[in-house]
């Protein structure tokens, strides 16, 4: 990595090292921008630090289950029930050492290292549409979004050749096709389940999930296919699936003009009222407590969508008192995130001489299919919802009910169970403008700073839309012929789905929103937020490779208005 130059003054700074982050490295590195990457966590090299990597489940004492004192100060973290176990628990705060507020319950997931959540996510990549991009002109909830999807296509192009997603071509207008590797194979018993869909179900399809692992035979720089072993939470080895460690990061450094400095707590952006533009950001190293500054002529804000809002709220100014690019006073509002755990499951008494090969790190996907071009009527809510889930089969734990034991047992260990299918809806939520994220000077964390209260929840729409999500999924599992049939509806709380975003919205107005349709941030053109926090609705689809999309999007605007060091 390349050290501080001219005084500590950079053509670009980026904030945050996670899936937006690492593409604004990428890309303005690229373009020829000295770029400083500031991440407030530790570092983190690709392969180097991923000490679970390789793990088996004998390797841990308690079969990966942590410590009570261990769940005590990851409380929150652990809400999820699966993110906090031994071979994942470090890639997650300490709840204690990194408090927020809640007048309601939100769930919020956090991974303050290098390469931030890019190591944890589940890596479904999914295009919005039309549909989404004009849904809240059409109903009337939030504002318009600025853009329309042929203004980002091509940049999803971009993307999904970059970081590799495998799929499956549907033609479906409300989930645009992209640029594929080879799909992953459904099992037997999820392609059963795809043709019962087919035949019974008009307009509906499910396919294999599409998501950032590379198949096939194209070649990805520093990265190989991927493996089947199913323990993506811990760190790749392989680099087979999509991670800013594995991909951008490595990208931008290889240009030569990537500053990386991990420990950095960005607390604002600094404003001339002069040149009505951004001169650079505050930081505070996380281990010395020292405060510093750095200077920059473009600054992105890719720190996660709470941590770019906070930061925007903590940029206060004479032209600016409620927080940077706030003349809306929508700064902080409108928290949205996807609703789930609203399905069905059942069991399938057949295929018992079939079985699937390795750890197959993805499941299916069954995109939205209600409320599309006026086909449902009566329905109790708008936007949709879309299926993920798959098919596996039982091992030998069930036989210790009945209490099996030396032959019995030895014969029970080595034959599987009978086979097991899932489908879990995710609904789209309304952008609310009394869904809200504040900041509590009262409550300062360890750097002086203060920390962030959630004020946010479900609403009407979305729980008619998850009596739907349940009734549906049932009927389509017993048409199918599966049996023991079970809907279940575990809602939870905003902020579990671990897709975050809106509280930075774009739209057309500076009376209405904080950015503009190139993601800059209204009134300081040389700012721009490129993570969650622009999202101006939020589909149903998984939305982190839109993140990337409009990051390379907003860069290739940046790199175009912007001038370098050196030119």
């Amino acid at each position: 990595m390349n050290n501080y130059y001219e005084n500590d003054k950079y053509d670009a700074i980026v904030v945050g090292t996670g899936i937006s982050g690492g593409w604004a490295a990428k890309e303005l590195c690229e373009k020829g921008f000295k770029t400083l990457v500031l991440e407030r966590g530790r570092m983190v090299e690709h392969v180097k630090d991923y000490p679970t990597m390789n793990d088996d489940p004998w390797d841990y004492k308690f079969k990966g289950q942590v410590t009570k004192e261990e769940k005590k100060r990851q409380f929150k973290q652990a809400r999820t029930g699966y993110t906090i176990s031994e071979p994942s628990k470090h890639w997650f705060v300490d709840d204690i050492k990194h408090p927020y507020n809640e007048t309601k319950r939100f769930d919020w997931m956090r991974g303050y290292h290098v390469g931030g959540r890019s190591i944890m996510w589940g890596r479904h990549s999914y295009r919005l549409s039309d549909i989404d991009f004009e849904a809240n002109k059409k109903d009337g909830h939030g504002i318009d979004w600025p853009i329309r999807y042929k203004d980002i296509a091509p940049w999803y192009d971009k993307v999904e050749s970059f970081i590799g997603v495998c799929g499956e071509k549907l033609g479906l207008s409300q989930l645009p096709d992209g640029q594929f590797l080879p799909p992953m194979d459904l099992n037997c018993v999820e392609d059963h389940l795809r043709e019962s869909i087919a035949k019974n179900f008009d307009g509906r399809v499910m396919t294999s999930g599409r998501v950032a692992h590379i198949t096939g035979d194209k070649k990805f720089e520093g990265r190989s296919k991927c493996q089947f072993r199913n323990r993506c939470i811990r760190g790749c080895p392989y680099g087979a699936y999509f991670s800013s460690n594995s991909s951008t990061l490595p990208a931008a450094e290889r240009t030569g003009n990537m500053t990386l400095r991990p420990n950095s707590v960005v607390s604002q952006v600094v404003y001339d009222p002069e040149t009505k533009k951004a001169t650079g950001v505050k930081v505070i190293d996380t281990n010395t407590k020292e405060t510093m500054e750095f200077k920059g002529n473009v600054i992105f804000l890719c720190a996660s969508a709470v941590a770019s809002t906070s930061i925007l709220m903590q940029s206060k100014s004479d032209r600016f008192p409620d927080g940077m690019g706030n003349d809306s006073g929508e700064l902080g509002h409108n928290v949205m995130d996807h609703h789930f755990k609203a399905g069905a499951s059942g069991k399938y008494d057949g295929f018992k001489d079939s079985y699937y090969k390795g750890r197959k790190p993805n499941g299916i996907y069954l995109p939205r299919f209600r409320n599309l071009n006026g086909s449902d009527k009566d329905l109790g809510f708008i936007r949709g919802y879309g299926y993920q889930g798959g098919a596996s089969r039982g091992d030998w734990s069930s036989s210790i009910a009945e209490a099996a034991y030396g032959k019995d047992l030895k014969k029970a260990i080595v034959e599987p169970g009978g086979w097991n299918m899932g489908l879990m809806g995710f609904g789209e939520t309304l952008p609310y403008h009394e869904n809200k994220m504040t900041l509590d000077y009262g409550k300062l964390d360890e750097w002086g700073l203060p920390t962030v209260t959630f004020d946010a929840e479900f609403k009407e729409n979305e729980l008619k839309m998850r009596e739907d999500m349940v009734s549906q999924a049932v009927e389509m599992l017993e048409k199918a012929g599966f049996k023991d049939v079970n809907g279940y509806d575990d809602i939870g709380a905003p902020g579990l789905g671990i897709h975050e975003m809106g509280m930075a919205r774009m739209g057309r107005d500076p009376k209405t929103s904080v950015l503009n349709g190139n993601n800059q941030v209204h009134g300081v053109s040389n700012v721009y937020v490129t993570d969650g926090a622009f999202m101006t609705s939020a589909g149903c689809q998984n939305p982190s490779l839109t993140y990337m999309a409009m990051t390379a999007r907003a860069a290739d605007h940046a790199s175009k208005n912007f001038k370098k060091s050196n030119t």
